[in-house]
């Protein structure tokens, strides 16, 4: 039986499976990280194709059933554990490839992102919706915070839709597969991470309000910092691209 609070949905149709592995354009020398390895099937296959692959599940039910059904496969670790809390910053290089539980997805890549010296790339299976908003352009409803954060430190792209049914339980939503490839550098350059992170999310905590009203907490002369950004104050958040959000970061950042 499922378990609905621990986002429990599974793949079973082989050729969506194979199509995500290709996807995640894996070699034989590869550290594949999975989380909420469910029922294995995926495990499996990724077991067969690449060097090792470290298998994190939180159930107590499925882990045990994981031990029997993986066995005969030697380069699969097991990890009974919350991939939330794993330590991801002491292996070696890596790639992550997942159906992610829907409650953990933004928790999970964030976390992930934490540990991105040595992550090459996530393949992750998420809410459509999510995944929209992951790869959104400045302009629309889809761009936000978690836009901006996955595109600073990587490139992401929508790969493809799977439909609910393919799942079993069946989902009340559509999933798709994004393949996230990790920058060698950021995406833009900041001289402080953490301002240009504040001014983001600052910004988005009221996203219907115009900057010069929603950017009122990071100083009373926003405005006069938006219009040296060479940002009209009465843009919304959603308009801005990555850069301007950079270049307005660096001015609040002051000398």
């Amino acid at each position: 039986m499922t378990k609905r609070y621990l986002g429990q949905n599974y793949l079973y149709d082989p050729s969506i499976l194979k199509r995500i592995i290709q996807v995640a354009q894996l070699d034989e020398e590869d550290l594949v990280v999975e989380i909420g390895p469910g029922l294995g099937r995926l495990t499996k296959m990724l077991a067969e194709k690449v060097k090792n692959v470290v298998a994190i599940e939180l159930d107590d039910k499925l882990f045990a059933k994981l031990r029997v059904e993986l066995a005969e496969y030697h380069n699969v670790e097991l990890i009974h554990g919350d991939a939330l809390k794993y330590s991801y910053e002491y292996l070696p290089q890596f790639k992550v490839v997942s159906n992610i539980p829907y409650y953990i997805t933004t928790p999970i890549i964030f976390r992930l992102l934490k540990a991105k010296e040595n992550l090459e790339s996530m393949t992750l299976t998420i809410q459509k919706e999510v995944a929209e908003r992951i790869v959104a352009k400045p302009g629309g409803k889809d761009y936000g915070v978690l836009s901006l954060m996955v595109q600073y430190h990587a490139k992401p792209k929508l790969e493809f839709i799977i439909p609910k049914g393919a799942f079993r339980p069946v989902p009340k939503v559509d999933s798709a597969v994004v393949h996230i490839e990790i920058l060698e550098r950021p995406s833009v350059l900041v001289r402080d991470e953490e301002i240009f992170f504040r001014v983001i999310k600052t910004a988005f905590s009221q996203r219907r309000k115009m900057l010069s009203n929603s950017l009122k907490s990071i100083g009373e002369d926003v405005k006069e910092r938006l219009t040296e950004s060479g940002i009209d104050p009465n843009r919304r958040p959603e308009t801005l691209s990555i850069e301007e959000f950079a270049r307005l970061s660096d001015i609040v950042k002051g000398d």
